[in-house]
């Protein structure tokens, strides 16, 4: 007979799960997206934007070449700040490049059903409604129905049919 067994967190089993789909770096980098502002402060969030992990080398967009310079003799310091928000292997070096930074707008739009219903029919907008009503997390809800309205916008008209052209 066997002793009582531990039970493991929830944090663990996501984090066991994460290495073994190779979802490590993937996940880091939505962390580091999210709360890059609390990371490394206004003035620099405002010129950058992490844009992606790869072989544990943080790309980061800046926006122009000035903050790109200033960044070159900061690596050292940001390089240690990340380390330590997200653990000493995570990240071991950082690479820049002058890019856009899309605005806080863009990269995460607060409440869209005031933008799509208008071009809706009420027919339409019930069905989009109960379609996405079991989405749990509001944002990814409203970034559905948004995609799903503008759907029928991009479909070239169907040729209409006859009962002897079934496809």
């Amino acid at each position: 007979m066997t002793g009582p067994r531990t039970l493991d967190s929830f944090g663990s089993i996501l984090s066991g799960l994460s290495k073994r789909l190779g979802l490590e770096s993937r996940m880091l980098e939505l962390r580091l997206q999210r709360r890059w502002r609390d990371i490394v402060g206004e003035p620099m969030a405002s010129h950058t934007r992490p844009a992606q992990i790869r072989f544990k080398k943080l790309y980061l967009i800046v926006r122009n070449s000035v903050w790109l310079q200033q960044l070159t003799f900061l690596k050292p310091a940001l390089l240690a700040k990340l380390q330590a928000e997200s653990g000493t292997g995570s990240i071991t070096d950082i690479a820049f490049r002058v890019g856009e930074i899309p605005s806080e707008t863009e990269a995460c739009p607060t409440s869209l059903t005031s933008d799509i219903r208008p071009t809706l029919s009420e027919k339409s907008w019930v069905e989009l409604v109960s379609h996405t009503a079991m989405i749990q997390d509001p944002s990814i809800r409203e970034r559905l129905r948004e995609v799903i309205s503008r759907y029928p916008a991009h479909l070239p008209p169907r040729p209409a049919r006859g009962p002897s052209q079934v496809p």
